[in-house]
């Protein structure tokens, strides 16, 4: 679409992101290591969702359920390890990361990727000789995506299976559609990179359009459009982004008060904070 195609021309004259994304991926065990949480995770392929990329605790861990998080790349680039950091970090805190596009590969990604991920996910859950039976809670999804993947993700926000949905340095680069923000309905976070990001303006007027009543929350850290994602377990955006999906996803009350109120955990640090209808 047009806009989709406006934010690959802004990525292009501005540079790729500089994230690390090595190793080849198999159809067994995840192919990297790492994470700072419980789990060591890594990532694996599937025929059954060919052109993916998924992360998730080396060994899945018994009685414990995975949370599904889609995940849309920056400038809807189709290689699923390009932010391999971030993804591998939420994947050590217990999640079912499913990221667009296959490791290093090339091409451009739609916000139907999305949804076949969720889908995939929902079906592994329920068929019996998938390793996932049983062991995705299929209750809880995120969806979230960087630059153009967070335009994806405002392109699903209506399906009723979602939870919480995330956007990365990102917002609409076109008035012409403001509409798909009527169309959340789920608590919704932003997570800037300041002034000095190509998405900040978009991202600002946006949150100023929000659904009234849609819980939200603002978060403005002064990086840059492409955030930290290329540190190591995905930097500060990688430490933020675990707290928001333990709270909607898993319910950690620990990590609702990152968010939460005028003494917030971020509050008092060097992010620049917002917050609507968060309790």
């Amino acid at each position: 679409m047009r806009l989709r195609s406006a934010i690959l021309s802004v990525l292009t004259l501005a540079g790729v992101l500089t994230a690390t994304a090595t190793g080849t991926a198999g159809a067994a065990p995840p192919s990297v290591l790492g994470g700072s949480g419980p789990y060591s995770a890594g990532y694996e392929t599937t025929l059954r969702l060919y052109n993916h990329t998924i992360y998730r605790p080396n060994t899945l861990p018994a009685g414990v359920k995975l949370p599904i998080v889609a995940w849309g790349n920056g400038a809807c680039r189709a290689d699923g390890t390009w932010f391999q950091n971030i993804l591998t970090e939420w994947a050590s805190h217990g999640f079912l990361v499913i990221a667009n596009g296959r490791p290093g590969g090339s091409g451009s990604t739609d916000s139907d990727m999305l949804v076949d991920a969720i889908d995939w996910a929902v079906a592994e859950n329920s068929r019996r000789t998938s390793k996932y039976y049983g062991r995705i809670d299929t209750t809880k999804i995120a969806v979230m995506g960087q630059s153009c993947g967070g335009i994806e993700t405002y392109e699903v926000a209506a399906d009723p299976r979602l939870t919480t949905t995330v956007l990365w340095n990102s917002g609409m680069l076109n008035d012409s559609q403001n509409h798909l923000l009527q169309r959340l309905r789920v608590p919704i976070a932003y997570f800037i990179g300041g002034p000095t990001d190509i998405a900040y303006e978009n991202a600002m007027d946006d949150w100023r359009r929000l659904p009234a009543g849609l819980p939200a929350f603002m978060g403005n850290l002064d990086v840059g459009h492409f955030g930290t994602f290329d540190q190591p377990n995905g930097g500060e955006f990688g430490r933020v982004g675990g707290h928001w999906l333990k709270w909607h996803l898993k319910g950690d009350p620990a990590s609702k008060a990152q968010f939460v109120g005028p003494d917030c955990g971020l509050c008092a640090t060097d992010w620049d904070v917002m917050q609507k209808n968060l309790g």
